[in-house]
C-alpha cells in the first residue's frame, strides 16, 4: 500500500506553537472552522507568544485573501489583547478588500501621524482610486512614496494611478524604479508592461512579460486593460498602429521607449533572445 505524504493545512502551519487552540482539527476553506472560538494560550505559551502568533495568522489569512475571516480574527484579537495601530492598518486593509470604503478611509487617516504614516497613506490612495478620484489618489500614494522610497509595491501604485489618469510621462520613473526595486514581483511587471504598451512599443511590452514570466492569463489581461485606459484619452496621444510613436503622438506627453532609463532598456531589450530575456 503506497503512504501518501501528510500535508499539513495552512491553519496548522499558523498555529502549531498553539497547542491549545481547538478547531484546527476541522477546517473551512483550509482555515480553522470560525464557528469555534480559538484559546490562544497553550500551554507553555506566554501572552506575548500569543500575541505573535495570532497577529502572524490574521497576516496569513490576509496575504491568502480571506479578508472577511481576518476581520473577524481581529475582533477576538482586540477582544484579548487589545488595540494596537498594525491592528488597525489590517483591518483597515481588509475593509478596503471587502468593499468598506468610507470606514477604511477613517481608519486609515487615524494613523497619518504614527509609525504606519507610509502604509496609511498608500491605503487611501487605493481607496479613491476604487472611489474614482484619481487626483487624490496620485496625491496620497505620491506621499506613500515619500515616505517610503524604496517600497516596490508603493512605486508601482503610483505609477498605475498615473497611467490611469493619462499621464504617461509621470507614470514612467516609479514604474521604473519599482521594476528595478522588485524585478520578480508579477503586479510591477505588469504595470511596466502596461506602460510599454500605452507608450506604443507592444513589442517591449511583451518582451518585459516574457522576462516576468507573466502566465498567458496575466498577458491577456494587461493587454486588455490597456485597450481600456487607451480608449480613455485623446486619440492623439495614443498611438494608433501599436508600434513606434508617430509624429503627432511625440508632439504630446506620450513617454517613448527611449526614455526609459538606461539599465531598464538593458534589461528588458525587446530584441533579446528567449533565453536572454530570462531572470
Amino acid at each position: 500500500m503506497t503512504v501518501r505524504p501528510f500535508r499539513l493545512l495552512p491553519c496548522v502551519l499558523a498555529l502549531t506553537a498553539l497547542a491549545g487552540l481547538n478547531g484546527c482539527g476541522k477546517t473551512l476553506g483550509g482555515y480553522p472552522n470560525h464557528a469555534v472560538t480559538p484559546s490562544l494560550v497553550g500551554p507553555g505559551n506566554s501572552a506575548r507568544d500569543d500575541r505573535t502568533v495570532y497577529m502572524d495568522l490574521i497576516r496569513t489569512m490576509q496575504q491568502q485573501g480571506a479578508y472577511y475571516a481576518s476581520l473577524a480574527h481581529i475582533d477576538a484579537y482586540r477582544q484579548r489583547f487589545g488595540d494596537t495601530p498594525e491592528l488597525r492598518r489590517l483591518q483597515a486593509d481588509a475593509l478596503r478588500q471587502t468593499g468598506q470604503l468610507d470606514a477604511a478611509r477613517t481608519l486609515y487617516r487615524g494613523l497619518l501621524s504614527g509609525g504606519d504614516a507610509a502604509a496609511a497613506w498608500h491605503g487611501l490612495g487605493l481607496v479613491d482610486a476604487q472611489q474614482g478620484n484619481t487626483a487624490a489618489a496620485e496625491q496620497a500614494l505620491q506621499k506613500a512614496t515619500t515616505l517610503e522610497p524604496v517600497n516596490a509595491n508603493y512605486l508601482s501604485d503610483l505609477g498605475y494611478a498615473r497611467l490611469n489618469a493619462g499621464q504617461l510621462d509621470a507614470a514612467k520613473d516609479p514604474l521604473a524604479m519599482a521594476a528595478e526595486l522588485d524585478p520578480t514581483n508579477p503586479k510591477v511587471i505588469a504595470n511596466l508592461a502596461l506602460w510599454a504598451l500605452l507608450s506604443g512599443d507592444s513589442s517591449r511590452a511583451d518582451a518585459i512579460m516574457q522576462r516576468g514570466e507573466l502566465s498567458d492569463t496575466s498577458r491577456a489581461s494587461v493587454r486588455r486593460l490597456a485597450t481600456q485606459l487607451a480608449l480613455r484619452k485623446p486619440l492623439s496621444a495614443i498611438p494608433a498602429s501599436g508600434g513606434k510613436p508617430s509624429a503627432t503622438a511625440a508632439s504630446t506627453n506620450v513617454t517613448r521607449p527611449s526614455d526609459v532609463p538606461a539599465s531598464m532598456l538593458q534589461r528588458f531589450t525587446s530584441d533579446a533572445t528567449p533565453y536572454e530575456a530570462r531572470p
